[in-house]
């Protein structure tokens, strides 16, 4: 996936879940931060950011911050980009256990209040694969899980719902799997921050013994590209 021209700052401060103050050569600016979650190692104030600008009008925050500079390595935290990321992957046959599928459809109403990312399909006579896409950027050295990229990174009943649906899709005839995007790769493995949201971290492992695939991929990223790189053993339970 292209990301667009971005203008290099410093970080000064995140806050309000959705803003950050960013200081570039031309000032300090406030910029939209599209990441609700704790973004625990990448919201230091100093760290090296590059954020998009926006040419709309309508738009009261003309700059979205898209990267993180850590210890030498670009991490994405706009949560908006691992669909994109993923489209991208499924139309070139990238992700070998998703592959065959000869139509691809984006925000998929499974039932009425439930959307999955994906769905994947042969025909539309019969059930296909379901699809539900996570950002994960969430790697801590001192925490219980050193050298492992780490979902979720704050409590998630949504990302718990999802779950339970996709199990439940199991039953209707439906293949159904997990993609966790890591949008940096200085990571070994993945696994469920436990001690953040065990309510989730519970039921991945069961939705996975039900037969709910589970799949990690690192990103390789660059100031004009974010792409799948490699996946990532699962470690759960």
């Amino acid at each position: 996936m292209k990301l667009p021209p971005l203008n290099e700052g410093r970080l000064i401060k995140r806050y309000k879940r959705f803003l950050a103050d960013v200081e570039f050569e031309s000032g300090i600016e406030t910029v939209h931060c599209p990441n609700p979650g704790a973004m625990t190692g990448l919201k230091d104030p100093g760290l090296k950011v590059w954020c998009s600008v926006s040419d709309n009008p309508k738009r009261k925050l003309k700059k979205t911050l898209e990267l993180v500079e850590v210890e030498g390595g670009f991490v994405g935290i706009h949560t908006g980009r691992p669909n994109a990321i993923v489209e991208e992957a499924l139309m070139e046959g990238h992700i070998p256990e998703l592959k065959g599928w000869s139509k691809i459809q984006r925000e998929f109403t499974w039932r009425p209040g439930t959307r999955f990312d994906f769905c994947l399909r042969n025909n539309t006579e019969t059930p296909g694969m379901l699809l539900e896409v996570k950002n994960v950027h969430l790697v801590r050295p001192m925490g219980p899980n050193p050298g492992a990229a780490e979902f979720p990174d704050s409590i998630t009943a949504r990302g718990t719902k999802h779950l339970k649906h996709l199990a439940e899709s199991l039953q209707e005839g439906w293949q159904a799997s997990m993609l966790y995007v890591v949008q940096r790769s200085d990571v070994n493995r993945f696994t469920v921050a436990e001690d953040i949201d065990p309510v989730y971290a519970k039921e991945l492992v069961r939705v996975s013994k039900l037969g709910v695939q589970v799949h990690a991929w690192t990103c390789s990223i660059s100031l004009e590209e974010i792409r799948l790189d490699a996946p990532l053993p699962i470690v759960l339970g």
